[in-house]
């Protein structure tokens, strides 16, 4: 997701992700309480301290709320998703006639395997 303009620093305070995000900041306590991924940096005080990665999540998140109007477990089914399909350098999903001959390949590979290990565990 393509982040807005952001000023040029590290972390951002709550007020300032909340200002960005266009949501108010107990908003962004109840994500953080919610989605397991959302986990802000915090100062010796207690403050939260947001990077610009927790800034790309804030903005999906809000995107699938808002947006696309899903629910919180629909939003949090669709992260988990999204982190454990994997993607190609072009950043498309793979196929699963691409990953077929990988599969056979590794198949054979382990028959071998197993085959050597008989012969000479004897």
């Amino acid at each position: 997701m393509e982040l807005p303009f952001l000023p040029d620093r590290d972390f951002f305070t709550m007020r300032e992700a909340a200002r960005l995000a266009q949501v108010p900041p107990h908003t962004l306590r109840y994500w953080e309480s919610r989605f397991g991924d959302l986990r802000p940096a915090r100062k010796a005080g207690g403050h939260r301290r947001y990077t610009r990665t927790d800034l790309a999540l804030i903005l999906e998140i809000r995107d699938l709320l808002h947006k696309r109007r899903m629910t919180v477990a629909g939003a949090r089914r669709a992260l988990l998703d999204k982190r454990r399909t994997p993607t190609a350098l072009d950043g498309t999903s793979p196929a699963a006639a691409d990953t077929a001959p990988a599969l056979k390949l590794l198949r054979e590979v382990k028959k071998e395997l197993k085959m050597i290990i008989e012969e000479f565990g004897r």
